[in-house]
């Protein structure tokens, strides 16, 4: 079974929950799974397996409790080959940057080195109510692959 770092970025509290609902169904797999809500980059490893799920906020921005980590992937930019990972991005489309967070993070892993292993996942808040739902059925199309 593989090992998986979770990390969240949630300003709401709507994030944490898809983190949480796809965390119980990783586990109930049999995988290892450790969630992280401050997370720096010492906390993941290019063994494991990343899933990163990011509300965003202001002008696209990362959520308070990620901007360390972001910081980390752009200021240090260190190289992640070897690092596979998947991303829910979320927003609200009735902003001008829609998921900006998600899609900066997304952008960062993949020109330091690290492969996604599935298109980032991008969740509008003004046309899915339980978040968690959409999630966890983009979870359960690929979970095969870890």
């Amino acid at each position: 079974m593989a090992q998986i770092d979770i990390v969240v970025g949630s300003v709401y509290g709507a994030a944490f929950l898809v983190a949480e609902t796809l965390m119980d169904e990783l586990a109930g797999q049999g995988h290892e799974c450790s969630l992280h809500e401050e997370a720096r980059l010492e906390d993941i490893s290019p063994t494991r397996f990343l899933l990163l799920v990011s509300a965003t906020t202001g002008q696209g921005d990362v959520p308070p409790n990620l901007e360390a980590f972001a910081a980390d992937l752009r200021e240090r930019a260190p190289y992640m080959k070897g690092l596979h990972y998947a991303l829910v991005a979320m927003g609200d489309s009735s902003y001008e940057h829609f998921c900006g967070a998600g899609r900066q993070l997304d952008t960062l892993l993949l020109e330091l080195g690290a492969q996604a292993l599935q298109p980032r996942l991008e969740i509008d808040a003004t046309v899915v109510d339980e978040p968690e739902v959409v999630a966890l059925a983009w979870l359960r199309e690929w979970q095969g692959q870890l």
